[in-house]
């Protein structure tokens, strides 16, 4: 044999040795995901079969559907000749553009839809015909579940969301066959691709447990403590349900009075410290201010019975008196994002009913909702029916697990948090890219059941945290109009978890001076923008009337982050400056360095 045909005996022979090797490696995932799913139903097989898009609360959605559209048969009739018309019109067009004719373009994705950016969508007239055949099919499904007559609000709601799941999954960009990127990434590696895809699919059924948990980024790349929520500073004190850190400050002087953050316990705290060009907390820091974050606890069965007023004793009412230990000082501010924010109103009320309000100097809320009559797609998710299954479920296991938020989260913005992923990852074999957001976003936290029990009877569903004494904490009536503190309310526009407009009503609730922001975005980058990005204008206006798009009809837009605005209320509220505080310094010794052990608690764990 010649050597340049031994040469290429010798390469089939390596090429045929790392194909085998990886389909052994291939044989071996896919068994034990196989035995990681059998083991998962045998477990839960022995608990309630709990989930927050549970097929029986669905099907009963789609079943009162049908039957209210059974009685308006014209609306069927109608809308079946408008798509057999519009179908038609597609196929002439594209027979014209087959023949040489510039034809205008037809049915085009929404704006922000990303799912048909590849150019062979509009370039090549096959894919071209089957986006356009896919979006007017859609658009027609949409319609005729769209504002059904008869059919009661809660049910419609469920049928529009479920419909949009159902038509986003059959997207063809979703699929091997349909997709030009992935046909193409196809031929240019002989397939290695789809053979790298079953591999990412394999490990992420491994990494759930026999639950699909698709990767959104390179978890390898993150670490907490390393390079995010790596602001310094220290643990100068904690309980059984949350840890309370005192940063270490970058000026010479600081305010007076300090800062409290108060964050959701649905997430961990580091969303406002993941790093330095875009942490809330460093540049909060930054301005002067002396700035304690309380660290909520990853809860597991242990902490079953902790409630709502838990939260409070525990949580911002132990930060305060800790934080008067550390610097001496009785007033503060303070700032609650998201559910953050709801405990922080909460508080608020108790400390004017027991005649301690003046220890909050002022209070900011970010993203928080007031008024639970309209909350989005969340009501999708939590109705009476599903509020009695959760209640059951919790009851079984102690807490709520972390992924059934997240997999709600991710529901709400499918084809961005889902489909994308599963292009990227299992069809174009690629691996997910770093990205600090999602890192977090994967990190995610459990609910305790008693705390969570509470929360959705008497805040979400009852809506009783804006009716005066509809709630009791601590055997004290808590009553929002009591509340004189100077306020700062920040909402975003595109916020999908807290609408807007209901967190506006805060404004009429309070009976102190507020001011309200509303900033472009969502409930993440809505919050998160740094100046320093001049990403997402903000809409102000001084005055205040009762209606939500009142307001914004004459409310001013002003370019950039919504934070400079804020940093300027805040400073006329947060006293004269001192000399800076280092954590340890006063009656509090520093425990250990931020951001704490309780952050480093994975739910997986």
């Amino acid at each position: 044999m010649s050597e340049s045909n031994q040469g290429k005996g010798d390469a089939a022979s390596h090429d045929i040795s790392a194909a085998m090797k990886q389909f052994s490696s291939i044989a071996e995932q896919s068994q034990r995901a196989v035995q990681a799913f059998w083991q998962r139903q045998l477990e839960e097989g022995n608990k309630s079969n709990f989930s927050l898009t549970n097929n029986e609360t669905i099907g009963n959605a789609f079943l009162e559907w049908s039957n209210a559209l059974a009685k308006d048969p014209n609306r069927i009739l109608d809308a079946q000749l408008a798509f057999w018309k519009e179908q038609t019109n597609l196929w002439q067009s594209m027979v014209r553009r087959a023949m040489g004719e510039k034809v205008d373009a037809g049915i085009e994705p929404d704006k922000g839809d990303r799912r048909f950016k590849n150019e062979a969508w509009n370039e090549n007239m096959m894919y071209d015909y089957l986006k356009q055949s896919y979006l007017l099919s859609a658009k027609w499904v949409r319609g005729i579940t769209s504002e059904t007559e008869g059919l009661d609000r809660a049910s419609q709601e469920k049928v529009d969301f479920y419909t949009r799941q159902f038509l986003s999954a059959l997207s063809p960009t979703n699929f091997a066959a349909t997709n030009p990127a992935v046909l193409q990434k196809t031929r240019d590696s002989g397939g290695q691709n789809l053979v790298d895809g079953l591999q990412h699919l394999l490990a992420d059924l491994e990494k759930g447990k026999g639950r699909l948990k698709i990767s959104m980024t390179d978890e390898t790349a993150f670490k907490v403590g390393q390079n995010v929520a790596t602001t310094p500073g220290k643990v100068i004190y904690q309980n059984d349900l949350m840890q309370l850190i005192q940063y270490e400050p970058s000026t010479a002087e600081v305010y007076r009075r300090p800062l409290l953050i108060v964050p959701p316990w649905i997430n961990k705290f580091y969303i406002l410290d993941l790093q330095p060009k875009n942490s809330f907390i460093k540049h909060a820091v930054d301005q002067g201010h002396t700035v304690f974050v309380i660290s909520w606890v990853n809860p597991n069965e242990n902490h079953a019975s902790k409630s709502f007023e838990d939260y409070m004793e525990l949580g911002p009412l132990a930060a305060l008196d800790a934080i008067e230990e550390a610097t001496g000082e009785q007033e503060a501010t303070i700032l609650g994002f998201c559910i953050g924010g709801i405990l922080v109103s909460a508080t608020l009320a108790y400390l004017a009913a027991s005649g301690t309000a003046k220890r909050i100097k002022a209070a900011t809320f970010l993203t928080s909702l007031f008024d639970f009559k309209d909350v989005g797609e969340v009501s999708v998710f939590i109705d009476e029916e599903q509020i009695t299954q959760i209640e059951k479920h919790v009851a079984e296991t102690g807490y709520l697990d972390g992924h059934h938020m997240a997999d709600m989260f991710a529901m709400m913005r499918e084809n961005d948090l889902i489909w994308s992923f599963v292009v990227n990852n299992y069809l174009l074999g690629k691996e997910p890219l770093p990205f600090d957001l999602l890192y977090w976003n994967s990190d995610s936290t459990r609910l305790p059941a008693s705390m969570l029990v509470f929360y959705l009877k008497q805040v979400y569903q009852n809506n009783l945290l804006k009716e005066s004494g509809g709630i009791q904490l601590k055997n004290t009536p808590i009553d929002l109009t009591k509340i004189k503190t100077p306020t700062y309310f920040m909402a975003a526009k595109e916020d999908h978890i807290a609408p807007w407009q209901s967190c506006y009503p805060g404004t009429q609730l309070f009976s102190g001076s507020c001011r309200f922001v509303l900033a472009a975005s969502g409930h993440i980058a809505g919050v998160v923008n740094p100046p320093g990005a001049k990403k997402y204008g903000h809409w102000t206006r001084d005055e205040l009337p009762s209606n939500a798009s009142e307001w914004f009809e004459q409310a001013s837009w002003n370019e950039g982050s919504w934070w400079p605005d804020w940093y300027s209320w805040l400073a006329r509220r947060s006293g004269a400056k001192v000399p800076a505080r280092k954590p340890g310094d006063g009656q509090l010794p520093a425990l250990e360095d931020a951001p704490g052990s309780y952050v480093l608690q994975r739910s997986s764990d």
